[in-house]
């Protein structure tokens, strides 16, 4: 069942999950534009695990990390989209400006974040590795990002 749950109804639906033995897989972000970025991004990680959790920046985290031109979409949107994605089980929002607090309640088995990022400079790496968790990077597609696309946009505008 897809759902758009609170961060404690994903974590009480993870701990549920791999109690009966389901590999639980983790990443993150904005999402505010879906480009074909995150869709291999996804994708790629759900063939990681066997239940796929995202964790998107509230507006209010948006603004703080990208401006206050951002988010393009609101957080609900961004979920509903989200979870229009075969490969998205549940998706939850954060409030603060990482997501090291969701990672800590979801306790995933699987952490994924995009290939542009080191694994030393990946939030809740070191934490996932603590307890058995892997760690992967997923080799984005080049030439994506919602900067560009918004760039791209305004400049043909």
């Amino acid at each position: 069942m897809r759902r758009f749950v609170t961060r404690d109804d994903l974590a009480a639906t993870a701990e549920e999950l791999r109690h009966r033995g389901v590999r639980v897989v983790f990443t993150n972000g904005c999402f505010d534009l879906l480009h074909p970025g995150h869709i291999r991004l996804i994708s790629k990680a759900a063939a990681m695990g066997d239940r796929v959790m995202i964790a998107i920046n509230d507006d209010a985290s948006v603004r703080r990390l990208k401006g206050d031109d951002r988010p393009i979409y609101p957080v609900v949107e961004r979920a509903e989209i989200l979870l229009a994605l075969r490969w998205v089980d549940y998706v939850t929002a954060f409030p603060e400006d990482t997501p090291l607090q969701t990672i800590r309640m979801v306790r995933p088995d699987v952490l994924v974040k995009g290939g542009e990022y080191r694994e030393r400079d990946i939030v809740g790496a070191t934490f996932v590795r603590s307890y058995g968790g892997r760690v992967a990077r997923v080799t984005m597609k080049k030439g994506f990002s919602t900067r560009l696309i918004v760039r791209r946009v305004s400049e043909t505008g």
